[in-house]
């Protein structure tokens, strides 16, 4: 492994793809995915932009997440497939810190998003006279831009502490993108300080609001058990459970690779499981929310019809 002095201004980043026929392979689906991803994320922000029957807090927060998931991937998959392509791995202190803030910025941001579509979801069906009060345009607004403010402060802290320690072993980070815990794993001091913090960040950030969804939820899924109409209920345990499988391919992974022990992680399966946290999820959120939502496949083929009847 290339050592370098204390005054290095670059990180290495090893990257995830194998030199060989495989991660070519792997690189090309990454490649396909992201695209999908960025198409997928796209249409949902302008329909629901365009569409007026889509005008609901709902999916005003819908598409946030959409923003949100557009943002992350971009962050990391074009500078993992230039590092790829051109073999120059290199990546300086300035571009890793705005890297892992906005990575940080997004990961807790979309946590605590996740959390307010839970409380979305449990007024409107919980309290569905008192909806229009508790949930109007300006509480969305203020949720949003509380999830942004705070996973940015949060992001700060962590990102000016990973640059001002000092680094006088190996520069070569074993990921694909920078992130704060396997930069720690370089540094020639104690990092215990740091390591609490990120667990008590990802508990603020992930477990509490997971917490607050499970709650919300349960308190729904005992809501709709009373109701009378089968279609209520149809329509209420499809919007739950399209919510539980999105909150649920974001949290597992997530959790798992930052609330364990430093002993107990290794380089090659924080890789793997980043690859769901960071990537996979960014794709699946459009397609789980329009696939199994019959307000946004109603209005993305009214958008279909339009653009065709336009060419025509």
């Amino acid at each position: 492994m290339e050592n370098y002095n204390q005054t290095s201004t670059y990180f290495t980043l090893l990257g995830l793809f194998p030199s060989s026929r495989i991660g070519l392979f792997l690189f090309i689906l990454i490649v396909l995915i992201f695209l999908m991803a960025r198409f997928g994320n796209l249409s949902m922000i302008l329909v629901i932009f365009l569409d007026t029957h889509l005008q609901k807090p709902m999916y005003f927060l819908l598409s946030q997440l959409s923003l949100m998931d557009l943002t992350y991937i971009s962050n990391i998959v074009p500078k993992m497939a230039y590092d790829f392509l051109f073999g120059n791995k290199s990546v300086s202190f300035i571009a890793c810190g705005i890297q892992s803030f906005f990575f940080l910025t997004l990961a807790g941001a979309e946590g605590l998003l996740l959390a307010s579509m839970a409380y979305d979801r449990y007024v409107a069906i919980c309290f569905p006279l008192h909806y229009p009060i508790k949930i109007s345009r300006r509480v969305c607004v203020l949720m949003i831009i509380g999830s942004w403010l705070l996973g940015s402060i949060n992001s700060c802290a962590h990102t000016i502490y990973a640059l001002h320690i000092p680094y006088c072993r190996s520069r070569a980070i074993n990921h694909f993108f920078c992130d704060v815990p396997a930069m720690l794993t370089l540094a020639c001091m104690d990092t215990w300080v740091c390591e609490y913090t990120v667990f008590v960040s990802t508990t603020i950030f992930l477990l509490l609001p997971f917490t607050c969804i499970v709650f919300s939820y349960g308190r729904v899924l005992l809501a709709v058990y009373r109701m009378h109409s089968a279609e209520g209920k149809k329509k209420a345990y499809l919007t739950c459970s399209t919510h539980l499988t999105v909150v649920t391919f974001y949290s597992a992974p997530f959790a798992y690779t930052y609330l364990r022990p430093k002993s107990l992680r290794s380089p090659t399966e924080d890789k793997v499981l980043a690859v769901f946290y960071t990537i996979l999820t960014s794709t699946l959120n459009p397609v789980i929310y329009s696939m199994r939502n019959k307000e946004v496949m109603g209005a993305l083929r009214r958008a279909i019809q339009r653009i065709c009847s336009v060419k025509m």
